[in-house]
């Protein structure tokens, strides 16, 4: 994993053809949410994975904590990497990766909500178990993690970067506007958006997706 590029927020397979055509490495699906909608049903999700070349990888988002819940979701989407936002047991994951040894696995780590002591302790945890860790930031009014629009402290990340065995992708209020910044900042191996990119009305705004994308591969020309 370098470079990493993903996109969350599918909402249509038009949405999901310009994104690859700017050139996006990962489609982010989030279902099965403590908060916030859906951005698309489950049928039209796996129509959209079924057709997408094989240099772009779907993820689905999830606070889903139980492994067959899990599995049985990724089996509906047709989806081999799985981004785990909820609390989720260690077990259960061993459980998943039993069940689908190809799986790739992506564990959040949620900045701003937990102290940085109980941040490592989960990097500790879960280590040996998954395949990146995605830092991404509590909205202390909603109790969110994900897709809030907010960034959080970088040298948090930047610190958990250089701890972590595991590869790190950074999530969490980035736009075109700061993307470059916080790459330079943290050295991630990857950046994840949803509503950084996004217009008005929720959908993907092509001009901010083509800027973001570019200024995210000069970030890490750079790194």
């Amino acid at each position: 994993m370098k470079n990493i590029i993903q996109i969350a927020g599918i909402r249509t397979a038009q949405e999901a053809e310009m994104l690859i055509e700017c050139g996006v490495d990962y489609l982010g699906f989030p279902f099965r949410l403590d908060y916030h909608a859906e951005d698309i049903s489950e049928t039209e999700a796996a129509q959209i994975t079924s057709q997408l070349p094989e240099s772009v990888k779907a993820v689905v988002v999830t606070y889903l904590d139980r492994a067959e819940e899990i599995i049985d979701l990724l089996q509906t989407l047709g989806a081999s990497t799985v981004q785990l936002h909820g609390n989720i047991p260690s077990e259960e994951i061993k459980k998943l990766k039993s069940e689908l040894p190809e799986l790739k696995i992506f564990k959040s780590l949620i900045i701003g909500r937990d102290p940085f002591s109980i941040l490592l302790d989960r990097v500790g945890e879960f280590e040996p178990l998954v395949d990146a860790f995605i830092t991404d930031t509590h909205d202390p009014l909603t109790g969110a993690s994900g897709a809030t629009g907010r960034t959080h402290d970088w040298e948090i990340s930047r610190k958990i970067v250089r701890l972590s065995p595991k590869p790190v992708i950074l999530a969490g209020g980035l736009t075109p506007e700061n993307v470059k910044e916080a790459i330079l900042k943290v050295k991630p191996v990857g950046v994840d958006v949803h509503t950084g990119v996004e217009n008005k009305e929720g959908y993907k705004d092509k001009e901010r997706v083509v800027k973001f994308v570019s200024e995210a591969r000069e970030g890490f020309s750079q790194i």
